[in-house]
């Protein structure tokens, strides 16, 4: 899973790439300080992955993955070559789903761009930038379509699109809100890579004292929850400088200053779920002496195309896949014990995976 971090100058953008990944990218109080893109690969928590390695034993642990985009903040005209921002915004065409970290704290030590914490008024310029970075790709399409279209019905068909999309966005409405009228509009739109095409969450970065009651008692985040609801986009309130503080620490004293604080868990399991839950996104696992690992597919994924995430050769021979449920497994502390047990069922082609499947495939070419 690949996720980009976009947001204006001084919300916390790279503050919270920093804490997610403890990459050390440059962070100060002026715009464009980020100027180039920053990468980090995050390892997915997941506690099932450690159980299940200290019961098998297994010389390696492997979690799931995300890969982190950061790019400079973005103002207005960041589209028209205004600041750096436009530079970067190819860098986040290739992921899944965007980062948007929104101001939602007061304080005078930290410049805003437009001189108030606005947050609906910040979304607002993010997404006219991207619909802006949008409509000049459209463009270019539609130039090179227009030429091939007076003797091909197909590209006719993706040229009407094209134009139908342009005045989409040109409405101040964003390509995700567009319904593909067929398969084939859907399969161009895909091509596209439109920013404003992907799935959003939502990062509303709080002041200290509004992150134990999860923003609940913050106007500004009510109303990004409220912009959230009705874009069908994630919302998780984080508090990037504690991020930042809670990453410098080691797991023992992590989990007693989230307790101190009051909270459940870090800001990178909320982005994690959230992610997750946007995306339709759960994982199976793999376990034996040799690696216990987790693959993150698709809800609604059937075996053999899982079996295809661990490599080709088991979904092209695929015969049958071997389940049983990870906390089951754990209960009996042995897959022979589970088998015995009858939990270990067999299953077929048709079998759909459920998170927490430990699966054993067998196969054949």
């Amino acid at each position: 899973m690949k996720l980009g971090i976009v947001g204006l100058p001084n919300v916390g953008k790279s503050t919270l790439f920093n804490s997610l990944t403890r990459a050390g990218a440059e962070s100060a109080n002026y715009p464009f300080c980020t100027i180039d893109p920053n990468v980090g690969v995050v390892a997915v928590p997941d506690e099932r992955l450690k159980l299940l390695t200290d019961m098998y034993h297994s010389a390696k642990t492997t979690p799931a993955v995300i890969e982190f985009v950061d790019i400079a903040g973005l103002v207005k005209g960041a589209s028209k070559g205004e600041g750096l921002g436009n530079q970067f915004l190819a860098n986040i065409r290739e992921v899944d789903a965007v980062i948007h970290v929104v101001r939602c704290f007061e304080d005078s030590n930290v410049i805003h761009v437009d001189g108030s914490v606005d947050p609906v008024r910040d979304i607002e310029t993010i997404n006219l930038e991207l619909i802006f970075s949008d409509l000049e790709i459209l463009e270019r399409r539609i130039s090179k379509t227009a030429r091939a279209a007076r003797n091909d019905k197909a590209q006719a068909r993706e040229l009407q699109l094209l134009q139908k999309l342009k005045a989409h966005l040109e409405d101040g409405k964003l390509a995700i809100t567009y319904q593909p009228e067929d398969e084939d509009e859907a399969a161009w739109m895909a091509e596209y890579n439109l920013l404003t095409a992907k799935p959003v969450i939502f990062a509303a970065n709080v002041a200290e004292d509004d992150l134990a009651d999860d923003g609940a008692s913050s106007a500004y985040v009510a109303e990004v929850r409220r912009y959230a609801a009705s874009s069908g986009s994630e919302v998780f309130i984080i508090c990037a400088q504690i991020e930042q503080e809670i990453a410098e620490l080691d797991e023992e004293e992590r989990q007693m200053f989230l307790e101190d604080l009051g909270l459940k868990e870090s800001g990178l399991e909320k982005l994690i779920k959230a992610s997750y839950s946007l995306l339709g996104l759960l994982s199976f696992l793999t376990a034996g002496e040799t690696e216990t690992r987790a693959w993150t597919i698709k809800k609604g994924t059937k075996a053999p195309q899982a079996a295809g995430k661990i490599h080709s050769d088991f979904e092209r021979g695929f015969i049958r896949a071997e389940v049983v449920n990870y906390r089951d497994l754990l209960d009996c502390g042995a897959y022979a014990v589970a088998r015995e047990k009858g939990l270990v069922r067999l299953e077929g082609k048709d079998y759909i995976v459920q998170d927490g499947d430990v699966i054993l495939f067998r196969f054949n070419v």
